[in-house]
């Protein structure tokens, strides 16, 4: 039995999605706040390194759903600490090659911090309000993502729940 060609229904749904394993980057930082969460609410998490965003999810194999091997989702999210980590970050290359890799990917950039921030240049980048937000903007139409201003203490809880829901709609197809 294939996992993507088997209907599950919804109680194995939700017996699957307890299984759901969070991926956290190995080279993430200052998300201490995030893994307490996890750890709160008791979701699963391993560290592993990851090509392209900081946060993404996996159904460990499970045989009794016929799952036969880790099924993997292609849904990522990249974590900016704060409007300054954005703006350093999109002076550097490596920051659009990671946006160029997510091309096949639902990549959603959360940043911890207030949009109103952003508009009235309540950050210590040099860049003009209208600068870097014509930068995100422009990045987010030339690589089709979204991006989510969120208060830190809310973060652990979107990236759960972003995962969380896209591997649910995935199983319900």
């Amino acid at each position: 039995m294939n996992a993507l060609s088997y209907k599950f229904t919804e109680k194995e749904i939700k017996d699957i999605l307890k299984t759901l394993t969070l991926i956290v980057d190995t080279r993430e930082k200052s998300n201490a706040h995030i893994l307490d969460y996890f750890r709160k609410k008791e979701v699963p998490f391993i560290l592993r390194g990851m090509k392209t965003g900081d946060y993404s999810a996996f159904i460990p194999k499970n045989e009794e759903f016929g799952i036969m091997r880790d099924l993997h989702f292609n849904v990522v999210v990249e974590r900016k600490n704060n409007i300054d980590e954005f703006a350093q970050n999109t002076k550097e290359d490596r920051f659009e090659n990671e946006l160029i890799r997510s091309h096949n990917l639902n990549f959603v950039l959360m940043i911890e911090d207030n949009y109103e921030n952003l508009i009235n240049g309540k950050y210590r980048s040099q860049y003009q309000p209208k600068a870097l937000l014509g930068r995100l903007k422009t990045f987010e139409a030339r690589y089709g993502f979204n991006t989510v201003f969120i208060d830190k203490k809310l973060a652990g809880n979107f990236i759960f729940h972003h995962l969380y829901y896209h591997a649910r709609e995935f199983l319900k197809h």
